[in-house]
């Protein structure tokens, strides 16, 4: 059996996925980027590798993607996020029929991607220019809190009151929203659940520049959030589709374009 591997290298965290020659995930780890990114990223794939119980050699080809692709030097390939998120997104969405849009939420940006009714990118919009409505300000705003970042979706639920309004662009000014909210002894529930209306604002206004069109899927680490997938749900009024694993999801494309490469170089090569 061959088997091919995506890395996805973001900021905050590293996903990478392997598959085998039908597709099928033969196993993926998801573990902190810290700030050496291809020391981590090279230990988190000889885990994996190790944890599946295969060798190096038994992979064919591998792809990267995300902020530090260019940093691991094993890889074959290469390739952008938009591209490997809207691959990855058509497969594990398979489930909710045809993808339209996705809504992509990471650790330093977010992204909005429309795609045509065969799953080609026709067009996207990131927001890179402030952490604001990011992973990495979910990560601030649990910690000024005090709560750990996996207890937010819990603390948005228990909300009784109207949503407190978070309106700075910059995740700083937003911070000192977050602790003006605080010392005017609003609870921490009412306080997340603003945060998280915030965010979904904020994405539905990027989204909109691509056009919103069924089915809209949303991954990235923060689509874990119950709290925040209710909230854009409500600003949306409709459902969103949501992986069982949305945070591999650009990882999983990168792994099924590494496959693909592999596949055309080998069909040239037979040509020759």
């Amino acid at each position: 059996m061959v088997y091919f591997a995506g890395i996805d290298i973001g900021s905050t965290a590293i996903k990478i996925v392997v598959i085998d020659e039908n597709e099928i995930i033969k196993g993926y780890k998801v573990s902190g980027s810290g700030s050496m990114f291809y020391k981590y990223a090279k230990e988190s794939f000889e885990l994996l590798l190790k944890d599946i119980g295969i060798s190096s050699q038994d992979v064919a080809y591998i792809t990267s993607t995300g902020y530090g692709r260019k940093l691991f030097k094993e890889a074959d390939e290469t390739i952008s996020e938009i591209t490997a998120n809207a691959v990855g997104a058509r497969k594990a969405g398979e489930e909710f029929g045809t993808i339209r849009t996705i809504i992509n939420i990471g650790g330093q940006d977010s992204k909005a991607i429309a795609l045509d009714e065969h799953g080609n990118v026709v067009n996207f919009a990131m927001n890179d220019r402030c952490a604001a409505g990011t992973g990495k300000f979910l990560d601030v705003a649990a910690a000024k809190l005090e709560i750990d970042v996996e207890e937010l979706g819990d603390y948005h639920f228990r909300s009784i009151g109207t949503p407190l309004s978070i309106n700075s662009t910059c995740a700083v000014f937003a911070e000192s929203e977050i602790i003006g909210l605080l010392g005017n002894e609003h609870t921490k529930e009412d306080i997340v659940a603003g945060i998280h209306f915030s965010i979904a604002k904020r994405i539905i206004r990027l989204a909109k520049r691509v056009g919103l069109n069924e089915v809209i899927y949303f991954d990235g680490g923060p689509a874990l959030n119950k709290g925040l997938v209710s909230a854009i749900e409500d600003e949306l009024g409709r459902e969103l589709a949501i992986p069982r694993y949305p945070q591999i999801t650009t990882a999983l494309g990168a792994a099924l374009l590494a496959k693909e490469a592999w596949e055309y170089e080998l069909k040239n090569a037979d040509a020759v």
